[in-house]
């Protein structure tokens, strides 16, 4: 096989390509069909702590002991079953560390095109997954903080629900709830999707989980902000809300709450009346 580099015939013979290899700075390693090792690069070595003599011949397995390893899921056995390549993340043991690794594998063939082995390309990706994790804590966090549970009432506490509610952001708001509720006692919630962008099949599907969810920890759920549009949205897409309270604004619904817990509401001037004229009542007893 000859390639050109800057211009020049160089041709890559067994030597040269095994040099190349050496040179790449991500763990190579290649087996036999019985996944002995038959090569590992430096790279591979350095990984795994240990000398081309202390591993030459034994199994891949024995040194990078993955969880698809000895499995039906193992890359390896799969493309030297006939499988096209593939890429995986795994977490494997090795020299005694659990890490996190990405790994490819291909099928090792001689010139008539027989699959004589496999050919294995790794990748340590523990800063990677390091990061990722660090986002995941902190999209978590802007989640929590933008589905703030307040406390409106003795047993009642609102939800505020502002942007769009995606299947993550339902199961946010739903384990929010339920902790609230849990917390706080409350026996009525309002959930007020005023501020939710677009109300689909969808929303109406997480609203009415999260309406379920409540009512078996005892507590009823009450939908408000249900602007004109979003009804009609509704009715278009022939969505049913079951026995779901809904309301147009959060007066009429805090109105409910209050219904469903059997208070009422008196103006201050009425309740100061009633005061004094129990006051009285008392003192002429007295």
């Amino acid at each position: 096989m000859n390639e050109k580099i800057d211009g020049s015939s160089v041709e890559i013979n067994g030597d040269l390509a095994i040099q190349i290899l050496e040179q790449l700075p991500t763990p190579v390693m290649a087996v036999d069909l019985d996944l002995n090792l038959i090569f590992m690069n430096d790279a591979g070595l350095k990984l795994a702590g240990k000398d081309w003599a202390e591993i030459k011949g034994r199994h891949c397995y024995e040194i990078f002991d993955s969880l698809h390893c000895q499995t039906p899921e193992c890359r390896m056995k799969q493309v030297m079953d006939g499988i096209d390549t593939c890429t995986v993340r795994n977490e494997a043991k090795i020299d005694g560390r659990s890490i996190p690794i990405e790994y490819t594998a291909a099928a090792l063939k001689d010139k008539a095109g027989n699959i004589i082995g496999g050919l294995e390309y790794i990748l340590d990706i523990t800063e990677r997954v390091q990061q990722e994790k660090k986002l995941q804590e902190q999209s978590r966090t802007i989640m929590e903080i933008s589905t703030p549970v307040i406390k409106l009432w003795d047993r009642v506490i609102i939800l505020p629900v502002v942007g769009v509610i995606d299947s993550l952001r339902a199961q946010q708001m739903m384990k929010t709830m339920l902790k609230k509720i849990t917390e706080t006692l409350a026996k009525v919630i309002i959930l007020d999707i005023a501020g939710v962008a677009t109300v689909d099949t969808a929303v109406a599907n997480h609203l009415i989980k999260i309406a379920k969810a409540t009512k078996l920890m005892g507590c009823r759920c009450i939908v408000s902000g249900i602007s004109p549009a979003v009804a009609e949205t509704l009715v278009q897409l022939g969505i049913e809300l079951g026995d779901v309270t809904t309301n147009s604004n959060l007066q009429d619904s805090l109105a409910d709450a209050f219904a469903i817990l059997k208070l009422e509401v008196v103006q201050a001037k009425e309740r100061e009346l009633i005061y004094e004229i129990n006051r009285d009542g008392e003192d002429s007893h007295g």
